[in-house]
């Protein structure tokens, strides 16, 4: 006795994911933008910052919700939930030590946010997107499960 095939993983979890990922890192970026502007003594740009940092908090755990789907409907590995469950609560402890205007460790703090979210958006990118139905079913064009042919690997001549 055999057991039945297992259904294919579906791929948008990794794609929300992905997507969740890059705009966290776009936001921690545009949030270092921001603090260099107001240490620069544009004042006006702490609102913008302020708001920044509950913009990465709201993102951080969107993808966190995306890192567990990735989890449990795609089958695929634990960090992708783990990292930004961190970040969420990372994100957090920023906050907090700006408002209290702890601006030392709340510098500190950023520069390895800021590392530990770039971190996580390559990480989500180098994750294998599922294969495709079409690459399934051996129809032509199929995307080889989302990433580029290997350097040196087989390849086929047209005569």
């Amino acid at each position: 006795m055999s057991s039945p095939p297992v259904a294919p993983a579906p791929r948008w979890p990794l794609i929300l994911l992905r997507a969740t990922a890059t705009a966290l890192a776009v936001l921690a970026v545009v949030q270092s933008a921001l603090a260099g502007s107001f240490l620069n003594g544009h004042y006006e740009s702490l609102a913008l910052h302020a708001a920044g940092g509950t913009a990465m908090a709201v993102v951080a755990f969107a993808q966190a919700v995306a890192g567990l789907l990735v989890r449990w409907i795609g089958r695929g590995p634990l960090w992708p939930f783990g990292v930004p469950v961190l970040l969420t609560a990372a994100t957090a402890v920023q906050i907090a030590l700006g408002y209290h205007r702890a601006v030392g460790l709340h510098v500190l703090f950023g520069v390895l946010l800021v590392s530990a979210t770039l971190f996580a958006a390559v990480g989500a990118w180098r994750l294998r997107l599922p294969v495709g139905r079409s690459a399934r079913d051996g129809a032509p064009g199929a995307d080889g499960g989302g990433l580029l042919p290997r350097p040196g690997g087989p390849m086929e001549v047209a005569q």
